[in-house]
């Protein structure tokens, strides 16, 4: 269970009823309402793990 800020109650509480979603821009977040007063909870977790691309060298082209 997460724990977010209620702006209604100001205090941090856990998430009750909470659901994962991914927002437009990629990032991860929590959505639920808080078990006091019942005000939506919105928590942003962090970027969508991408796979990582492969490195190639780069070297200079030759002299000529």
């Amino acid at each position: 269970m997460s724990e977010g800020y209620c702006v209604k109650c100001k205090a941090k509480k856990p998430i009750a009823d909470g659901v994962e979603e991914t927002m437009k821009n990629g990032r991860k977040a929590i959505k639920g309402k808080c078990p006091t007063c019942g005000t939506v909870m919105f928590k942003i977790l962090g970027k969508a793990a991408a796979p990582a691309a492969p490195a190639t060298p780069t070297t200079p082209p030759p002299q000529v």
